[in-house]
Formats: structure tokens, C-alpha cells, sequence
């Protein structure tokens, strides 16, 4: 099931680009909105949890630095987390 491998390979090197400043939020959602392929090859859940995670990231966007109400950092971690659960999900156990 590596067929992934590339799609998961771009958007870990685009949450890194993301954490470094190098994209707004508003570029990494436009993005990372069109896995569809990804998405298919994942529970339903993932695709949920994953337009959610987006949707949060597109709202944080209204603040310009961290906030009681949105963390750029804890939504990175969440993102994070959610490529660990999808790589793994599809790799399978190490």
C-alpha cells in the first residue's frame, strides 16, 4: 500500500513549510483540500477529521499570533498527528 507514499511524502514537506512560514494557512488548505485519492484509500474518519483539522486551520488565519481560541502551533501538532495515523494506516505496522 505505498502508492501514497509520495502524496504523504508532499504534505509532510508542506506542514513543514507551513511551520516555517513559508505558505500562509490560506495556501496549505487550498492545497492540501485536494486529496481526494488519499482520502479514498482511508477510513471515512481520516477524511473528516481531516477537512475539520482545515477548516480549523483556515479560521486561525483571522489571528495574526496565538490566541486562547486558535494555536498555530497545536493545529500544526494535529495536522502532524493525523499524517503519523494516516502513514501508518497505510503502511502498516513498522
Amino acid at each position: 500500500m505505498t502508492d501514497h507514499t509520495a502524496t504523504l511524502h508532499d504534505m509532510q514537506a508542506r506542514l513543514d513549510a507551513l511551520r516555517q512560514g513559508q505558505c500562509t494557512p490560506g495556501e496549505y488548505t487550498h492545497r492540501e483540500r485536494q486529496r481526494d485519492a488519499l482520502l479514498a484509500a482511508l477510513p471515512p474518519a481520516f477524511g473528516e477529521v481531516w477537512h475539520n483539522l482545515l477548516d480549523r486551520l483556515d479560521s486561525s488565519a483571522l489571528f495574526a499570533e496565538e490566541s486562547c481560541s486558535f494555536s498555530h502551533s497545536d493545529l500544526h501538532d494535529s495536522l502532524q498527528l493525523w499524517l503519523d495515523k494516516a502513514r501508518q494506516r497505510l503502511n502498516g505496522p513498522a
